[in-house]
């Protein structure tokens, strides 16, 4: 009996464990290992903060997933991963060997840089701390105690979280007594996207009210304020943390080839370079060939491929090459049931474009949402 061993629970596993549910590989144990039963999908995220959706419309049940596979899933983190030997190590004290392997374990926002965010400001990564602090902030919005709202980081992902919460305290509130803030450490909001997308945003976040402050290095987090390397500082109730991807530390302690920033090194079959039957995908792979975005996008393309090439490892039979889109359709909401469309040049907004979202994010939580016992989400 072979073993694979899936450690993390990002968009691209969910996928092959899906695709094994589909067409199961005899004599082959599965083993899933992540420390949280529901996995977020990223593309709602902020729609939840907003109160859009449930918890459960935008989380995946792994132990159903996992159930349809066929797979064990362990509720663990590992802590170290031996190549050479191919057994992992838990933070439980448990290892398992294995014979193939995947990394899918996303990544946090760097927040070491920024002296006092681990403790006073709330990262959106990992999701289960962050949705705790958001369902905080409802509460103290609901007795008034929220006037003053932070997000550093001026990509997508910090505009979106900055609109959303400022749309669910708005709600909560029922008051427009309500100060937020975006920091960007970059010249403008959304760097990598095109000048009419920036523009669009840059309209949007004027209408709402949103002092945007670009060149801002955030360098301390204090209780009441964030303070930048320059001397500048704005005060805040709330501070989010979207600056970004940063890596695990274990995977570069464990001798994996990592770059520079620690992610992963993978070839163009999704396998680490030095490494053969250890795979990685999502925010935590690193490609050698080409720079990929970490972004949900590309690790939700990268699942099929991942499933077959853990097939191939597992069977000696050829790998697949993963063929990144040159470029990704990103679509930004912006707090209430309204989004904007990005791609290369394209810069589209409307309430319609937020529908189209809508359609997209529901069509992909339902190929998992309907398999095979999925009506057991959120028991015990």
């Amino acid at each position: 009996m072979k073993r694979l061993l899936l450690v993390g629970g990002g968009h691209s596993h969910v996928e092959v464990l899906r695709q094994f549910g589909l067409a199961p590989l005899s004599g082959v144990e599965i083993v899933l290992v992540s420390p949280d039963r529901l996995t977020p999908y990223s593309g709602m995220l902020p729609g939840w903060v907003a109160g859009h959706y449930t918890v459960a419309d935008c989380h995946i049940d792994l132990d159903v997933v996992a159930q349809f596979a066929g797979a064990r899933f362990v509720r663990s983190t590992v802590t170290r991963l031996d190549p050479g030997t191919r057994i992992a190590s838990l933070a439980d004290g448990q290892t398992i060997s294995y014979d193939a392997a995947s990394l899918d374990i996303g990544s946090t926002p760097p927040t070491s840089a920024i002296a006092g965010a681990a403790d006073l400001g709330v990262p959106v990564k990992p999701v289960a701390g962050f949705i705790e602090a958001v369902e905080r902030l409802g509460r103290e919005a609901a007795a008034g105690g929220i006037r003053r709202i932070a997000v550093i980081g001026g990509g997508a992902a910090g505009v979106e979280i900055l609109l959303a919460a400022r749309h669910r305290v708005l709600a909560m509130q029922r008051q427009a007594a309500l100060e937020t803030m975006l920091l960007a450490a970059s010249p403008h909001v959304l760097p990598g996207h095109g000048a009419g997308v920036r523009r669009l945003m840059a309209r949007e976040l004027a209408r709402q009210g949103v002092a945007v402050h670009c060149d801002f290095a955030a360098a301390r987090v204090e209780r009441d304020r964030v303070v930048a390397a320059d001397g500048r500082s704005v005060d805040a109730d709330f501070v989010a943390i979207a600056t970004g991807a940063a890596a695990a530390d274990w995977p570069r302690a464990s001798g994996i080839a990592v770059d520079a920033r620690g992610f992963v090194r993978v070839d163009d079959h999704l396998q680490s370079v030095d490494a053969p039957g250890l795979f990685a995908a999502g925010d935590i792979a690193s490609m050698d060939a080409r720079a990929i975005p970490k972004s949900g996008v590309y690790a939700v393309r990268q699942g099929p491929v991942l499933a077959a090439n853990l097939r191939a490892a597992l069977t000696g039979t050829a790998l697949a090459p993963y063929r990144p889109q040159p470029s990704a359709l990103a679509l930004i909401s912006t707090g209430g049931r309204h989004a904007i469309a990005s791609r290369g040049p394209l810069a589209i907004a409307g309430d319609w474009v937020w529908r189209w979202k809508d359609h997209i994010d529901r069509k992909f939580m339902r190929k998992y949402s309907t398999l095979a016992g999925a009506d057991s989400f959120g028991s015990s």
